[in-house]
């Protein structure tokens, strides 16, 4: 066994659990291929928040059967949320695939490489961060929910919350950055509970803090956020902290109470509009977004206005809204009947993100003529890429007086014009000077 190839699917989080998947099989001698024909290891990292991306895992995994048959010694291996405690109904459905793995449980894969390498795995791989990361990365510091949405399958599949001890997520973050990694973003479902179930309560301000002081790192993001746990220390760690970035998401879920109540999403909407206020209140020039459902069990056309005057009233800088998507085993799936119909969902759908663009092109708009501070992060059709403290994707010309190797580097760009969804611009200086070579970032 010598090669593996890692398709993903799905959230940040699933994101890291393949960088981190792949910094082991490294660490064990194979490398990454790009086609999953040329690899002898196939892994699939699957989702189920959504059906569609539940079909997408099960068309890909059908792809494979004729090619296991071709080779049968190739390892086809699934993970990730797809995968519940049991997998006798997988086995039936995609008998070519040898193992299946719960999410961040990677042994029995690394197991196996193991045993075809004839090595003690447990002697060979160290810490799990990528070895050739990105300038930004995703950092997992909680696992798991508590809360148990309704709708939501999560805590099923990656179980209750388990946070990492804050010396082991400082010593990654600081391992990241000598690898040339400048900006990272700390995951978890709700990355707000940090600490709570560790026996010293480090809270994520406490974890914020401790991260703000490794040298040479620019930029410090978090997600994904629950209002339960906002609290105001958080909230003042991102207006005191300067790489704490000054963009928070906030899932709202909907901006009905009642719809809210059914949920069990544990605030109101006058709670919610309340910590968006004190928010905005003490940091100040902060960016929120927000997820969104719509076409919930029961919903009706008053509600779903509810909503739409929420995202009109604060006026988010992203919103992800999504139909709702029936997910067995959910209380949703078995108390409440997906009543409304796929038509009327489609069309909430398509007027929440007809109003979020026209609220783009109002906030975007009013940036033209301001310089942002970027972070380069990769380059695309001759341009530079990056993102502002406050998450918004800035493109710049790669030539003129500031031509030469930006990646990584903090480049003050005047914006020259907007759309809804990024900004172009002119860079005007170098904020910081040490860029880092590019692993292939487009």
């Amino acid at each position: 066994m010598e090669t593996f190839y890692i398709w993903t699917i799905g959230c940040q989080m699933n994101k890291a659990d393949s960088e981190r998947l792949g910094s082991a099989l490294e660490q064990l001698g194979l490398h990454s291929v790009t086609k999953a024909n040329d690899a002898d290891l196939v892994v699939f990292n699957s989702c189920v928040v959504r059906q569609g991306a539940e079909d997408k895992v099960a068309n890909n995994l059908s792809l494979m059967r004729p090619l296991k048959k071709q080779r049968p010694d190739q390892v086809v291996a699934l993970m990730g949320c797809m995968v519940g405690p049991k997998t006798d109904e997988l086995q039936r459905r995609f008998p070519h695939v040898d193992l299946f793995m719960r999410p961040q449980q990677y042994d029995p894969l690394l197991n196996l490489v193991g045993e075809q390498l004839g090595v003690d795995w447990e002697g060979c791989v160290g810490s799990l961060a990528p070895n050739q990361p990105d300038v930004t990365c995703y950092v997992p510091i909680i696992h798991g929910c508590d809360l148990m949405c309704t709708f939501c399958i999560i805590p099923y599949r990656r179980g209750r919350q388990v946070s990492r001890p804050v010396d082991e997520i400082v010593g990654e973050v600081e391992l990241l950055v000598q690898r040339g990694v400048r900006e990272v973003t700390v995951l978890g479902q709700t990355v707000d509970a940090y600490g709570h179930d560790l026996p010293e309560k480090p809270d994520l301000a406490h974890l914020l803090t401790s991260l703000n002081d490794i040298p040479d790192l620019l930029r410090i993001r978090f997600l994904t956020s629950h209002p339960t746990f906002m609290s105001q220390r958080i909230i003042q760690a991102v207006a005191d902290l300067p790489k704490v970035c000054e963009h928070i998401n906030l899932p709202v879920q909907a901006g009905d109470d009642e719809i809210l109540s059914r949920m069990r999403r544990p605030y109101t909407s006058a709670e919610y509009r309340e910590l968006v206020g004190r928010i905005r209140d003490t940091v100040p020039g902060v960016s929120l977004s927000t997820d969104l459902i719509v076409g919930f069990p029961g919903e009706t056309e008053d509600q779903f206005q509810r909503s739409m005057d929420m995202v009109a009233e604060l006026r988010f800088s992203k919103v992800h809204c999504a139909a709702y998507s029936t997910r067995p085993g959910t209380v949703a799936h078995r108390a409440m009947e997906d009543d409304i119909p796929q038509a009327d969902k489609a069309r909430r759908l398509k007027t929440v993100d007809q109003l979020q663009e026209s609220i783009l092109s109002d906030i975007n708009s009013t940036l033209v003529g301001q310089t942002l501070e970027v972070l380069v992060d990769g380059h695309k059709k001759g341009k530079w890429r990056g993102r502002t403290r406050t998450d918004k994707l800035v493109f710049f010309d790669a030539g003129g007086e500031l031509d030469g190797e930006r990646l990584g580097q903090l480049v003050n760009v005047k914006i020259d014009d907007a759309s809804p969804w990024s900004l172009q611009g002119t860079p005007v200086a170098v904020v910081s000077s040490a860029s880092i070579h590019s692993h292939g970032t487009t």
